[in-house]
């Protein structure tokens, strides 16, 4: 299965608490930070909801 790595960009400041509970299923809990998850459709609806605060970072 293919490794997706996704990094917080933008501050969870001021968002929605469901958009901050999003970040933290994802493993985003500081700015900057970059994971990696194994790209399932449930992942990538995490990261299309929380879009304007995450990137996906190429290697």
């Amino acid at each position: 299965m293919a490794i997706i790595k996704v990094k917080q960009v933008k501050s969870r400041i001021k968002c929605p608490k469901d958009q901050k509970l999003t970040l933290d299923a994802l493993g985003l809990r500081k700015l900057n930070r970059v994971v990696e998850h194994n790209d399932t459709p449930a992942i990538r609806g995490m990261i299309n909801k929380v879009k304007h605060l995450v990137t996906i970072v190429e290697e």
